[in-house]
């Protein structure tokens, strides 16, 4: 499956801590294409994986993960206005 995700970690309580650790471990798993942003092929078993950590690296009070699931890039229509931080079709 092909998916977009998002966080959003709180600044109080450790947050710039959180943002650091959680940017390290998305990357492990998706193209970081923008502050927060990831996108990518990921299987089911990589995905439940990917956020059983990451549920160990936020705060389920004051953070959020927002994940736009597709079954693949070529059903997404993606328009880049400005810089793209991360080209990610360069791959062979």
């Amino acid at each position: 499956m092909y998916i977009i995700l998002v966080y959003d970690i709180a600044s109080a309580n450790g947050g710039e801590k959180r943002v650091g650790k959680m940017l390290k471990h998305c990357r492990k798993y998706l193209n970081w294409i923008q502050n927060s942003v990831f996108e990518g092929e990921i299987t089911e078993v990589k995905l439940k994986e990917m956020l059983y950590i990451a549920r160990k690296i936020m705060n389920e009070e004051t953070d959020s993960i927002i994940i736009f699931k597709s079954r693949d890039e070529r059903w997404l229509d993606k328009e880049v206005i400005g810089v793209e931080r991360m080209m990610t079709n360069n791959f062979l």
